[in-house]
């Protein structure tokens, strides 16, 4: 740009002092928009203009749906850390940084080396079979055995065993898919239909891998997918197409459609050993890493009695990419841009309106405030968990974690505040600060919640969750900004900001109670006639169930002797190496049984003996 524009042209015959003096004003004059601007003191506001400039960028097609590990999330992640730095945040994630990254666990993929021969037969992947997401990986050349639908029930209204008189024992088992009742709601068969369920009575049993056969109703190979928490299943387990499934069963004598038909007509198990029959595999599966980051930044406090302790605000800027099958889209038959204009770009602009404003006003803060962009929140609060568990501050000197997901679609001026429960001293401020505004406010007192407050909770820290609530837009294409209510935001982003300023000045720090479950229902938790007593962790990449903490005090798993940060290993002498193992184990057991349970303690193994 020209500086000619900014020529200022003075009559040739003023004098030189009143040059000079004009200069000294118009010098005076910029300091002073300078320091009006820039702090000194004063505030520098929440705007509506500058709220929809952040969403409008976050949630641009050019950002792809900021989906985690992409070239989109990180230009997102470099604009976040550009304007943390020109309000003055400094960097907060640790070694003078302000991105924390880590890697998760995005997809899984077929190595190098997979195989498997029938006989002298060799079959063709993805044509005649594919391993499945949860197979291990190894090499098995063994017999073959057939044991029906791979049942092996035991209940009080359900009796059925697929493994009576078999010896499966270093052989690879067959079975089919799903059970005698498919299609019929509140099928007792249900919660043992499952493939990985049936995957785990086999490796109980002695096989050395597990081969899935398809019912007449399925299509013909079930598609290698990646499906978060599941580790290597110990044993190789392959489904075979129809055509090779058919073309094996004919050479003794059955075939599919019989086998099913008998099976489910006279509700008896159809099981028998196949005969000079042999099946040599070679499983490689390959998990796919994507490298992702928590943005961090800090507003230092100068007060030495405070400066120590911290309230964290927090947003996720992740959203679910292009959309797609299994990628939380609601919409997931249509692939293109999910914005996420209100899910998460409408809190990750607050995030940064609030920033500014806090650090024109650092001076007035007793306590530090952290300033947390979280990613991978939609791949399960991946980001919140990375950070508690590898914090750049003590955690035990955040005083209050306030998280805002979904602000930016306030209806009929009313939006929910969620955690009030957790500390006795929310419920009275948020009154007092909310008296005589123009909007409702339903407050719910749970700490737990779908978003990253969750993990802070989960460690004890008291929290505010900030939410104007669901829409038919969320999670599909339509999630814009042109439907952000802006008036709406700036009046959530106003209230965030009294509550942080008053939790960054008062003398005392707000104290933590309980509210409500640490975490959330685990899946098929109706089969459950037992608790254990724990939360588990559910980011681990230890090979196990590793205890995230201990959610009864008088429960099984804590009379047991059973610790944070113990890894179960094995539960009535059966192995568990995932979350999904872990509950299957739990779903046999019943109230008055005393079981062994092997855990693992700071690389020490040891054997604990848990009543129920």
């Amino acid at each position: 740009m020209s500086s000619d524009k900014f020529k200022i042209n003075f009559p040739m015959k003023e004098n030189k002092r009143s040059l000079n003096t004009t200069l000294f004003i118009l010098s005076l004059g910029f300091i002073l928009i300078l320091m009006r601007g820039l702090g000194s003191g004063s505030s520098i506001e929440i705007t509506e203009n500058e709220i929809m400039d952040h969403i409008r960028y976050l949630s641009h097609e050019d950002r792809g749906g900021r989906y985690p590990g992409t070239r989109e999330s990180k230009d997102v992640i470099s604009y976040l850390v550009r304007e943390l730095k020109s309000y003055g945040v400094k960097p907060g994630a640790g070694n003078g940084a302000y991105v924390q990254p880590f890697n998760i666990t995005n997809g899984i993929e077929l190595g190098e080396n997979n195989s498997l021969i029938l006989n002298e037969d060799s079959l063709q992947i993805q044509s005649d079979y594919i391993p499945l997401w949860f197979s291990g990986n190894g090499t098995v050349n063994a017999p073959v055995v057939f044991a029906g639908y791979g049942f092996e029930i035991d209940d009080e209204k359900l009796k059925w065993h697929d493994y009576s008189n078999l010896d499966v024992k270093g052989k690879w088992v067959i079975v089919m898919r799903h059970s005698p009742e498919r299609d019929k709601q509140h099928s007792l068969f249900t919660a043992h239909s499952g493939l990985h369920k049936k995957m785990l009575i086999a490796r109980d049993k002695g096989a050395v891998g597990i081969i899935f056969i398809s019912q007449l109703e399925d299509d013909n190979l079930y598609p290698l997918k990646y499906i978060s928490g599941y580790k290597n299943g110990g044993i190789p387990a392959i489904h075979l197409s129809n055509e090779t499934a058919d073309k094996l069963l004919k050479k003794v004598g059955w075939t599919r459609q019989t086998i099913q038909e008998t099976m489910n007509k006279s509700r008896e198990s159809i099981s028998f050993e196949l005969p000079n029959t042999f099946f040599s595999a070679q499983v490689t599966l390959n998990q796919i890493q994507i490298r992702a980051a928590n943005v961090v930044g800090l507003i230092q406090s100068g007060n030495r009695k405070y400066r120590n302790e911290f309230v964290v605000i927090g947003a996720h800027f992740d959203h679910v990419g292009f959309g797609g099958i299994g990628s939380g889209s609601r919409q997931s038959d249509t692939v293109a841009v999910h914005p996420g204009a209100d899910d998460n770009a409408s809190g990750t602009a607050g995030l940064l309106e609030i920033a500014q404003k806090l650090a024109s006003q650092k001076n007035r803060l007793k306590r530090s405030v952290l300033l947390l962009g979280f990613d991978a929140e939609e791949k399960g609060l991946l980001g919140a968990k990375y950070f508690v568990e590898h914090p750049s501050v003590d955690l035990e000197n955040i005083v209050a974690m306030l998280n805002m997901d979904m602000i930016g679609r306030m209806a009929d001026s009313a939006f929910t505040i969620g955690g009030v429960g957790t500390s006795p001293l929310f419920e009275p401020l948020l009154d007092s600060l909310s008296l005589g505004k123009q909007y409702n406010i339903s407050l719910t007192k749970p700490g737990y919640g779908p978003s990253d407050h969750a993990a802070f909770y989960g460690k004890d820290i008291p929290v505010l969750f900030f939410f104007s609530g669901f829409h038919d837009e969320y999670h599909k294409p339509m999630d814009t900004w042109e439907l952000i209510n802006l008036g709406g935001e700036k009046e959530i982003l106003n209230l965030v900001y009294d509550v942080v300023t008053h939790l960054a000045r008062m003398p005392n720090r707000p104290v933590f109670t309980e509210a409500g479950p640490k975490q959330g229902r685990m899946r098929q938790a109706s089969k459950f006639k037992v608790t254990f007593g724990i939360v588990p962790s559910y980011s681990s990449s230890k090979e196990g169930l590793e205890v995230d903490a201990i959610s009864k005090e008088d429960g099984p798993a804590a009379k047991a002797g059973i610790k944070k940060g113990d890894v179960i290993q094995s539960m009535n002498g059966k192995s568990i190496k995932d979350i999904y193992e872990f509950m299957e184990r739990l779903g046999e057991l019943e109230s008055g049984m005393t079981i062994p349970v092997t855990i693992n303690r700071n690389g020490t193994e040891m054997e604990l003996i848990v009543s129920f």
